[in-house]
C-alpha cells in the first residue's frame, strides 16, 4: 500500500543514493554507490560564491568497495564529482585505509576516526553505509553457499529487526534452533 495522498506540495530537493553489487570474474565483488543531490530552483552565491542553475547536481559523489565473501576489503576509493566547496573531495584519498578491513558489526566504529565526522565528507559516510548494506544484500546467496550455517550459529541478521527475532515466526521458520517462542508446528511452503 502506498503513502496516503499529500497534501498540494512542491518538490525542493531531489537525493538519490543508488547502490549496485556486482560479481567480478575473479572472485570478488564490486559494490558501487552513487549520492546525487539537486535543487529545483537556482541556489544563489553557493560556496559563496556562484549560483547553481536548478536541477544541476549540488553532490555528486561515487563510491566504491571491492571484497571477497568474508567480506574484507581489497580496494577501496571515493570520488566527489559535484560538490558545494572546493575542497570537499580532498579527503577521498582516505579510503584507500579501508584495504584490509572488514565489514561487520561495529564496522562503522572500527573506521569514523578514519574517514567519518571531521576526518571526512558527511555525505561519503552516509553513501558508505548504503554500500555497506548494499555489499550484504548482493553477496548473501554466494555467501550461505559458501559458509552454510550450522544449528547455533548466530545469523548476522539475528536480532536486527522484529521479524529476526527468537520469537518470531519468521526465526522458527528458518532458524528453529533459535526459536524461544511458543511451541508451533512449523508449517511447510
Amino acid at each position: 500500500m502506498p503513502l496516503p495522498r499529500p497534501t498540494p506540495r512542491k518538490l525542493m530537493h531531489n537525493r538519490v543514493i543508488d547502490c549496485r553489487g556486482y560479481e567480478r570474474d575473479d572472485g570478488l565483488w564490486d559494490i558501487e554507490g552513487h549520492l546525487t543531490d539537486a535543487k529545483t530552483y537556482t541556489w544563489e552565491k553557493r560556496n559563496g560564491v556562484t549560483d547553481l542553475p536548478a536541477g544541476q547536481f549540488a553532490h555528486d559523489m561515487w563510491i566504491r568497495l571491492t571484497i571477497d565473501l568474508n567480506m574484507v576489503i581489497h580496494e577501496a576509493m571515493a570520488v566527489t564529482e559535484a560538490s558545494p566547496y572546493n575542497g570537499c573531495g580532498d579527503f577521498t584519498h582516505k579510503f584507500a585505509k579501508l584495504k584490509g578491513l572488514r565489514i561487520d558489526r561495529g564496522w562503522t566504529k572500527k573506521i569514523r576516526n578514519l574517514i567519518g565526522g571531521p576526518y571526512g565528507c558527511t555525505h561519503q559516510w552516509e553513501l558508505l553505509g548504503r554500500v555497506a548494506a548494499a555489499a550484504y544484500q548482493s553477496t548473501n546467496n554466494a555467501r550461505q553457499n559458501k559458509f552454510p550455517r550450522k544449528p547455533g550459529d548466530m545469523p548476522r541478521t539475528f536480532n536486527t529487526c522484529h521479524m529476526y527475532t527468537a520469537e518470531s515466526e519468521e526465526t522458527l521458520r528458518r532458524w528453529p534452533d533459535l526459536y524461544k517462542g511458543p511451541k508451533k508446528a512449523v508449517e511447510s511452503a
